[in-house]
């Protein structure tokens, strides 16, 4: 049976480096997991008084069934602020709620920031995985995926170089090994 991976870009640029890395995951799944980008950047701001029959927004019901439909979660983040961009942490509190109906819960989660900065995106980082507890999402801790440095890990026609898409790969690979153990 093919297992679904949600893929969460909290950058919402046309061109930006976190969805080309978020690309280049997608494209290195194994056989049995299908990729699925899921958009965050139509999501109203999360309001409890919407939050009811009749008033709950389409994009909010989208975005809990897609999300409902995946066995995991890719998350990809920059840094905003040494934190993460609002609309990923809109997404957590849509996907959160209403109370007990979240569609994060027990869903193994790997996080990846990338930043052109040397630091890595580390705050966003640590930030995201701090929700994530919360949410009940077992995170893959090892390796860490604090991609620095970001506009240097492309070659001249936009492909991640070989030593990055190597390290890619191990982190894509511990995370399926972390799928599997606790799929058992």
């Amino acid at each position: 049976m093919t297992k679904k991976i949600g893929i969460i870009v909290g950058s919402l640029r046309k061109d930006s480096l976190n969805k080309k890395v978020a690309t280049y995951f997608a494209s290195v799944l194994p056989t049995g997991f299908e990729p699925t980008f899921i958009e965050i950047g139509d999501l109203p701001l999360y309001n409890e008084d919407l939050d009811v029959e009749g008033a709950v927004p389409e994009a909010w019901g989208r975005f809990r069934q897609e999300m409902a439909n995946v066995d995991g979660v890719y998350f990809f983040t920059p840094e905003y602020n040494r934190s993460v961009p609002a609309a990923l942490k809109n997404a957590l509190d849509v996907g959160s709620r209403p109370y007990g109906h979240s569609v994060w819960d027990g869903k193994p989660a790997l996080v990846v920031s990338v930043s052109p900065g040397a630091i890595s995106g580390f705050g966003a980082n640590h930030h995201l995985r701090q929700s994530l507890v919360f949410l009940n999402m077992p995170t893959l801790q090892q390796p860490e995926a604090y991609i620095g440095n970001a506009l240097t890990i492309f070659d001249e026609e936009g492909k991640i170089k070989a030593q990055t898409a190597e390290f890619f790969d191990l982190i894509s690979r511990k995370y399926i090994e972390f799928f599997n153990k606790l799929a058992d």
